[in-house]
């Protein structure tokens, strides 16, 4: 199964969607213009289809492996990230003062789609380095700044995240990792941390493990946690190796999907370490990390998802079986079959949606940070959650979709789409489930400013609506209604903020807004190119024609919720 990185789809989200063009020109990107736009494109699109998409079956067939204590991942996998680090790709984004090429977020995330689709396995490890980088440059000291970052950067050394615990799931606040003072202005950290994406491995000379645990006199809850820099193996001031730190693997995850990716079981048996930012902060400080990462993951479902669908799409146009009344040929492809048509149409509509989203939350996110933007962080703050969730679920519905326009050779590996199914299944869960996304939203993004940003998106889509003309007037007229029932559903919800009823309606409230959001990224696709108009019609119809469901569906509350029990709903 070959993969074709689908430039010209990127290129375009970024310059006519995601408001790449306010970047172009800001202080922040002196050397940002769409020429070098197109060229990182062009060769990110180079490295997943000549390096990663090769090795993503040998990555599932083989799977990571611990040797004597020490992660081996799967055959070429070192090489190609080898390969990764000396074409600068984990600087892409990255300060200049470390080394980076300081490019905008949106540009990394765009290359980050292609790496996911084409071996979403291996590609998940660099993903971890922005994230990390990011959360140094906020709040790491200058000292830990000048030691780290230039070795992430060059991919000397890589980087984890470790929060989630055995007994506390996503209950950070549970967590009992404890970290001691050494009375030398360090701290000695031990506890059990489980689910640790790319905790070990052979393919770096050593790792940055950023982890959460509780001084001595913290307090119980998210209040007493802190963040904590331990290195895998021991470094002095200048970064030299002094020998092998008490963090060790205790074992692998044996997994659905994702064979190639060690997920790590890591114990912490004394390790030494430092603070990151003060204590008490910890969580507030990883969230810097996690809100990247949140947005990495969401991009991986629109890679996943577009892989599954160019596999069906190609499978469609080769398998011929019964008749169609749009050919003559009997057998025909399966292609001119109307619902195998209509899967893959609608498919590909929600894939451009999805995309424009992520990038659009990246893309406000560096126009903040280089110009101070208060509705652009804003903007960025509301579509992160909506971006991971939403397109997330649609990397799973996309691969299911593909296993099933295969059909039966869709169950068996050889094709390839089962290992996507697998491998997609994840992103919904880690780096916050989908649910914990829908409360992030409903509860954080919506109330915490008040709805502003809510009716800043609201506004945004309105003052578009009467623009979509030529062949548009109907997406226009689906779009105007969804945008009455997302602000509807958004009022409710704030006035019920913090209750089990705006809890009870948390999911369908962003799958609302990211049907909403998206309906209107397709529709000012097709003016800008009439081409894409039957995708803007055709989501219209099947999307966004729910939106005033939805809302009606968000405002029945909890009270049937409440009533039931285990024991009605086994009877």
């Amino acid at each position: 199964m070959t993969y074709r990185a689908p430039v010209s789809d990127i290129a375009f989200t970024l310059t006519r969607l995601a408001g790449f063009d306010r970047l172009v020109g800001q202080g922040g990107f002196p050397d940002l213009d769409e020429e070098t736009m197109q060229a990182v494109l062009e060769a990110a699109a180079q490295l997943s289809q000549e390096v990663l998409a090769p090795l993503n079956p040998v990555g599932d067939r083989e799977g990571a492996r611990l040797v004597d204590g020490r992660v081996v991942v799967p055959e070429g996998f070192k090489a190609a990230l080898q390969a990764y680090g000396e074409g600068g790709w984990h600087g892409l984004s990255a300060d200049p003062a470390y080394g980076g090429q300081g490019l905008p977020h949106a540009l990394h995330l765009a290359v980050f789609e292609m790496w996911h689709a084409a071996n979403m396995s291996l590609a998940i490890g660099p993903t971890l380095v922005p994230a990390a980088l990011e959360a140094l440059s906020v709040h790491g000291s200058d000292a830990q700044k000048a030691r780290v970052a230039p070795r992430l950067i060059s991919g000397e050394w890589a980087a984890t995240m470790n929060l989630t615990e055995p007994h506390a799931g996503s209950d950070v606040g549970l967590l009992r990792t404890r970290a001691e003072p050494d009375g030398k202005g360090g701290f000695r950290i031990h506890g059990e941390k489980i689910f640790i994406t790319w905790g070990d491995h052979d393919c770096a000379r050593n790792i940055a493990h950023l982890v959460l645990a509780r001084l001595p006199d913290a307090p119980a809850g998210v209040k007493g946690i802190s963040l904590f820099l331990v290195m895998r193996d021991l470094v002095d001031a200048e970064g030299r190796t002094l020998g092998p730190n008490a963090v060790r693997v205790g074992g692998l995850e044996h997994k659905l999907g994702l064979h190639g990716s060690p997920t790590c079981v890591m114990l912490y048996e004394g390790a030494e370490g430092e603070l990151i930012g003060g204590p008490g902060e910890g969580l507030a400080n990883m969230f810097t990390m996690m809100n990247e990462a949140r947005l990495n993951v969401g991009i991986q479902g629109v890679g996943i998802a577009h892989r599954a669908w160019q596999a069906a799409l190609a499978y469609a146009q080769e398998r011929r079986q019964g008749r169609s009344p749009w050919s003559s040929d009997a057998p025909t492809p399966i292609w001119n079959h109307p619902d195998i048509r209509r899967r893959l149409a609608l498919t590909k509509a929600r894939i451009d949606a999805a995309r424009a989203i992520c990038l659009s939350a990246a893309a406000a996110g560096d126009l903040a940070r280089v110009s101070g933007d208060a509705a652009a962080r804003r903007r960025e703050d509301l579509l992160t959650p909506v971006a991971k969730a939403w397109s997330t679920d649609l990397g799973v519905e996309a691969a299911s979709e593909a296993v099933q326009v295969h059909g039966g050779m869709g169950y068996i590996e050889e094709t390839g789409v089962a290992q996507l199914y697998r491998d997609a299944r994840i992103a919904p869960i880690y780096e916050g489930t989908n649910a914990i996304q829908a409360n992030d939203l409903a509860g954080r993004k919506l109330v915490g400013d008040e709805g502003e940003a809510m009716r800043e998106l609201v506004a945004d889509i309105r003052s578009d609506i009467s623009s979509f003309s030529g062949g548009l007037e109907g997406v226009g007229r689906r779009l105007s209604a969804g945008a009455e029932a997302l602000e509807t559903a958004a009022a409710w919800m704030l006035e019920h903020g913090g209750s089990t009823d705006a809890l009870a309606g948390a999911t369908p409230f962003l799958k609302l807004c990211g049907d909403v959001t998206g309906g209107w990224m397709l529709a000012r696709a097709a003016k800008a190119d009439p081409g894409r108009a039957g995708l803007a019609r055709l989501y219209a119809a099947h999307v966004l024609s729910g939106a005033p469901g939805l809302a009606e569906a968000i405002r029945s509350g909890a009270e049937d919720l409440s009533a039931l029990t285990p024991e009605g709903l086994a009877n």
